[in-house]
């Protein structure tokens, strides 16, 4: 492999087991144990992406979990970050925000007209006239984004866990690693979170060759070990903190809530670019990047190396460099450090080059050489690599969170905590502590005091270890007369742009945020915030504390909306004949909180399976699970005059024996619920409501009772009794089999209910057809319903009896031109509306939403029609909710649609203004993809008005008993 280096003594791949890969098409080979960048990087593919504005040609950066140059295109997932997710065996990959290829990509283009596209030209340039905005807005849509997501995505539901622990460190380096061991040996209970997959932090990458440092990391590593009382969770960021020291923490496998009493943030720093000309180039990265690809993924970052640095840590990286082989041209100290390293790096005759200002690295495609200024001279040396180490800034989100805060320290030139509050406590580089014993120590003081104030005890921190001299360096920036100085490689940032900002006005840091968008890009500004902030202080003349810093939100790394989501927390309700339904391969479907089968796929597709079951309840029999439904027993003195009062039809004169249909109102009388009533006997009801609604059905009920005073008992039954319903022509010769009740028409007519035993099982029945067939409601206790159905079943063999869902149901009952509520109603839809006066009886002296009722009567400006789609074509089918137009304007929408291949057509249900509801009045439909298509109205129902189907052979209408 061409950058692959010998063995590492840390390196996290295993060399034993290799992964392949493509990448824009090209196979991309590895190790187990590699992320995407650096199998990448180990075959020379150093232009990983394309920036989001310009389009240029970016490589790695930081490799710190936060590459926005390394961001992929997966087939199942859009924004793959290739610095952390480890590289799998067939992954196909790509770049995103590309037109055409990464090598060949058509936007770059717009590069050539960058000039005139200044910081904010879209706020000014796109809004006049105003009649052009939409077409500018679908064009910059075009344009701007990463990844695209595929809506065909496969569902994912990651859990969320609760722990529990006495104190909690952020941070497992080695200053996160002291402070834990620290706190343990108080006693307590400590929770060890690190975002990488292996603890260490910087003892594994910058002090891997640093023999003073193995007994440290081995000490470190073995007594965390091997206490008991710590629990170390990898591969895990603190993604937010939140109130009473809870931690929101993502990890591979979904969500972990923490709890804890205290709180030590090890999270370290960020190292930060320096901003000078085409320091995008791929080849230029961070130092600690470099270490990190080197001992980490033993991948060279480049073969020939320029260090720029401003601290001993650069001096640091070019020792690792030289002693993994590698040549080190130079290295470019913007001052001059005086340390251990760099007199070892000189030592090792590695050129040094202080004082040196005026960079510019040189390439067109990837960095070729590097310029640079030294007392006044200037010199160009060639390599591939240029690290950059000239400073860094505090990884504080979690402190910023917990309302700490922080001052610019101008020894070290870095933002430090000042203010904590209590229960929090830092440690380690965030801490300004950069002398590796002192970081040590720094968390071994903050872990005990943490601990101590767990337990109530008092908790100070006594010993100040912050370093002595800068290591950060206070204005990395040097600007070009030719410009291309990237601030903010997230969102195309330039020096020019800041500048145009401030001069502008957008002089405060959040305003010159949102104007600019520094630090709003996927990194949220993990490697431009400081760099942001250092150029609106120095050009506006203030101090760092004066100008401020823009505040850190969750989530402090992007996160899935699977994880935020995690699994359902509402319950998953089953139906007694749910075990059926899994035997028989049913499609499921929610339905509030319970599985309903939505089709059985027995013959081909989707549709074919769906049309099958139509045919069956229409030419023969089929039966359906409607155990969902509210079921809801009303008894007592009062029970006629609650029923009354609670649905819009008289009920109190009903028979003994018979059913009719509920129909429920609000207040405001828009249509809340429906269903069927039953009377069992004077002081006793049992009435059905829809599936999404019994439980406030329930409670409004139960409600209802108690303000009218009225003498009753309301039992939910739901959950108790199941429920099907056999429907079809030869639906009674299939339950004459299984019942000595008599089925003829005189003796259970039409609408009538009737309490007798299926296989000696105690059973109510009723005589309903939802779905427009001879039909019978079945109702039993949960416990037999599975014994009736499977015996219905058994007994229909001979009928070519097929069990059928919900989707059949749907448009069964739309040929009928039967309504659901929720559906072919909403939020604002009165019974008149939806074309049912005649279920409401205003003879009564009073139930719930009358007095509205009588008011909307007058005031009907729509109502529901039915409709039948002129075209055949399967392209022109429209979609509930798409829009009926007129003359430009909006005159209703479908409320249910679908291909009937009992009638030939597709037949649906409109809400139209009333103007346009006449019969055969011609309707313009407007499709999703923008087409019309034409509709006409028609009568309803769609299939057998007369009703003959449901009551063959019978006359009688109304109620029966």
């Amino acid at each position: 492999m061409k950058l692959r280096l010998e063995p590492q003594p840390l390196e996290w791949i295993d060399r034993k087991s290799s992964v392949s890969f493509t990448f824009e098409g090209q196979e991309i080979s590895g190790f187990k144990g590699d992320v995407i960048s650096s199998a990448l990087w180990a075959q020379e593919a150093k232009v990983v992406g394309r920036s989001f504005k310009y389009h240029r040609r970016r490589g790695l950066l930081s490799m710190a979990n936060h590459d926005i140059n390394a961001l992929f295109q997966a087939s199942d997932r859009p924004n793959v970050r290739g610095d952390v997710v480890e590289a799998e065996n067939g992954m196909a990959l790509s770049a995103v925000n590309t037109f055409g290829s990464l090598a060949n990509d058509k936007g770059a283009l717009v590069e050539w007209i960058g000039k005139f596209l200044p910081v904010g030209f879209y706020y000014r340039a796109f809004y006049s006239p105003k009649f052009l905005f939409p077409k500018w807005e679908r064009l910059i849509r075009e344009m701007a984004g990463l990844g695209k997501v595929d809506t065909n995505w496969t569902e994912e539901r990651k859990p969320k866990r609760y722990r529990h622990c006495d104190v909690a460190v952020i941070g497992a380096g080695p200053s996160g690693m002291a402070a834990a061991i620290a706190a343990a040996k108080k006693g307590v209970d400590v929770c060890l979170i690190d975002e990488n997959p292996h603890i260490g932090g910087s003892l594994d990458y910058q002090y891997v060759n640093e023999d003073a440092q193995k007994l440290n990391r081995q000490f470190l590593k073995e007594t965390i070990e091997f206490m008991p009382n710590i629990e170390v969770i990898t591969s895990a960021y603190v993604a937010g903190y939140y109130g009473d020291n809870w931690l929101g923490i993502n990890t591979l496998d979904g969500l972990i809530k923490l709890s804890s009493q205290s709180v030590v943030v090890a999270t370290g720093v960020f190292e930060q670019p320096a901003v000078f000309r085409n320091n995008d180039l791929p080849g230029v990265m961070n130092a600690s990047a470099a270490q990190r690809l080197m001992s980490r993924y033993a991948v060279a970052p480049c073969k020939d190396a320029v260090v720029l640095t401003a601290n001993p840590e650069g001096y640091r990286a070019a020792l690792d460099l030289h002693k993994n082989g590698l040549a080190v041209k130079a290295i470019l100290d913007t001052g001059k450090t005086d340390c251990e390293w760099a007199a070892q790096a000189k030592s090792a005759g590695i050129p040094v080059f202080e004082n040196a200002k005026i960079i510019e690295a040189m390439g067109r495609k990837q960095l070729e050489g590097v310029s640079f200024s030294v007392a006044g001279m200037e010199k160009n040396l060639t390599c591939d690599g240029l690290l950059m180490s000239v400073g860094w800034a505090p990884a504080g989100a979690p402190l910023y969170q917990a309302g700490a805060k922080f001052s610019y320290n101008p020894i070290v030139e870095q933002l430090l905590p000042v203010a904590l509050p209590d229960g929090v406590f830092a440690c380690g580089r965030i801490n300004g502590v950069f002398d590796i014993d002192d970081r040590i120590k720094d968390g071994e003081q903050v872990g005990e005091a943490a601990a101590q104030f767990m337990l109530g005890e008092p908790a100070p921190v006594n010993k100040d270890y912050i370093a002595k001299y800068a290591h950060s360096h206070p204005y990395p920036i040097w600007q070009h007369p030719k410009g291309k100085e990237f601030v903010d490689f997230d969102e195309d940032i330039q020096i020019k742009d800041l500048k145009g900002a401030i001069a502008q006005g957008f002089d405060n840091i959040e305003l010159m945020k949102r104007f600019s968008t520094i630090g709003m890009g996927p990194s949220q500004g993990k490697h431009s915030n400081m760099n942001g902030i250092r150029m609106l202080a120095n050009l506006t003349g203030k101090t760092i504390d004066q100008t401020g810093s823009t505040t850190a939100r969750p989530m402090f790394h992007p996160t899935q909306v699977s994880h935020l989501g995690g699994m359902r927390f509402r319950p998953e309700r089953l139906t007694a004949i749910h075990s059926f339904h899994q035997e028989n391969n049913a499609c499921f479907m929610e339905a509030g909180n319970w599985l309903r089968p939505e089709f059985y796929p027995t013959q081909g597709s989707r549709e074919e399976s769906i049309a099958a079951e139509v045919s069956a309840v229409r030419n023969s029999v089929g039966l359906i699970d409607v155990s969902t439904l509210g079921k809801l027993e009303v008894f007592g003195r009062d029970a006629g005059k609650l029923m009354d009062r609670l649905y819009t039809m008289r009920m109190s004169n009903m028979n003994i024996g018979a059913s009719r249909y509920a129909l429920m109102v609000d207040d405001s009388g828009v249509v809340i619920d429906d269903g069927v009533a039953v009377r069992y006997s004077d002081e006793h009801f049992y009435v059905t409501t829809t599936t999404s609604t019994s439980d406030s059905a329930y409670r409004l009920i139960q409600k209802k009772a108690i303000e009218w005073g009225l003498k009753v008992t309301v039992l939910n039954r739901t959950g108790q009794i199941g429920a099907m319903n056999l429907a079809g022509p030869n639906s009674r010769q299939i339950l004459s089999q299984l019942t000595d009740l008599d089925l003829s028409n005189d003796g259970f007519p039409y609408l009538a209910m009737r309490q007798t035993k299926i296989l000696g099982i105690e059973a109510t029945l009723i005589r309903v057809g939802f779905v427009g067939e001879l039909g019978y409601e079945i109702h039993t206790d949960s416990g037999s319903a599975l014994r009736i159905w499977e015996a219905i079943m058994d007994a229909g063999k001979g009928y070519d009896i097929r069990p059928f869902g919900v989707e059949a149901q749907r448009l069964l009952r739309l040929e009928k031109g039967h309504i659901i509520v929720g559906q072919d109603t909403d939020g604002l839809t009165n019974p008149f509306e939806a074309n049912m006066p005649w279920a409401v009886h205003f003879k009564k002296p009073y139930f719930l939403g009358k007095p509205s009722l009588a008011k909307l009567k007058t005031m009907q400006s729509r109502t529901l029609v039915g409709l039948e789609l002129l075209s055949s074509e399967k392209r022109d089918m429209p979609l509930e909710s798409n829009l009926v137009i007129e003359n430009g304007e909006m005159i209703g929408r479908i409320t249910s649609i679908g291909r009937s291949a009992t009638l030939s057509k597709v037949i649906g249900l409109a809400m139209i203004d009333l103007p346009f509801s006449k019969e055969n009045q011609k309707l313009k439909v407007k499709l999703t993809d923008g087409r019309f298509v034409d509709a006409k109205v028609v009568k309803t129902p769609f299939y057998d008005p007369e009703g003959l189907m449901q009551k063959p052979d019978e006359s009688e209408e109304g109620d029966a008993a």
